[in-house]
Formats: C-alpha cells, sequence, structure tokens
C-alpha cells in the first residue's frame, strides 16, 4: 500500500511541475535560453559580433528540433548502453577470496559458502 502511495504521489508531483508554469503563465510565451542570452548580449552590448557562425543551419524549426530530438535519442541510447555494461559487469565479477569463507565439508574437501553447488 505505501509503494502505491508514493507511485501516486510522484505522478501528481510531476503532473503539477508540468500544469504549474503552464497556468501561471498561460499568455506568455515560452523560449529558450539561446533567445534569452541573444536579447541580453544585444541589449547590453549592440555592437557585438558573434565570433563564430554555425556551419549547418536547418530550414525550418521543425528540422531543429527533429535534430535535437535524434541528439537526444542517441545520448540516451549511448548512456543506457554503457550503465547496462556497468552492470552487467558488477554482476558477473568474480567474488574476491576475502568476501568467502572456506569450511570443510562432511568427506573433507573445501567448499565455500558462497552458494549451493549445482
Amino acid at each position: 500500500m505505501r509503494r502505491h502511495l508514493v507511485t501516486v504521489a510522484l505522478a501528481l508531483a510531476v503532473i503539477l511541475l508540468v500544469a504549474l508554469p503552464l497556468a501561471l503563465n498561460a499568455a506568455g510565451e515560452f523560449g529558450g535560453t539561446d533567445g534569452a542570452a541573444t536579447a541580453a548580449i544585444e541589449s547590453s552590448h549592440p555592437h557585438y559580433r558573434p565570433w563564430f557562425a554555425p556551419f549547418f543551419a536547418p530550414e525550418s524549426t521543425e528540422v531543429e528540433s527533429g535534430l535535437f530530438a535524434l541528439q537526444a535519442a542517441i545520448g540516451a541510447g549511448v548512456l543506457g548502453y554503457a550503465l547496462g555494461v556497468l552492470r552487467e559487469r558488477r554482476r558477473h565479477r568474480p567474488v574476491s577470496p576475502a568476501t568467502t569463507a572456506t569450511a570443510a565439508t562432511p568427506d573433507g574437501d573445501a567448499a565455500t559458502s558462497a552458494g549451493p553447488t549445482p
């Protein structure tokens, strides 16, 4: 029951985090930080010239957001793969001798307490 309550509370928190900014700024425009930074620089230094120009400019905002989504998906895939590899490495790591205690079996052979033998 407690696990279900925590899940519901977290789901409500996520919904509030999304809905609250939309409700508080219903008529406002949601711009990115790039646009805000450009506007701040242009207002404080009107004769500023950028050092570099982009080597590729997409024709539309749809292409730009699609490329951004592709970049995010590739990054998530690489991160997921790396975390999976690290998890499997840890799971299949050999047990160090310091963590296994040896005990003599009734027939005199040494057995480890790492688990039952097949």
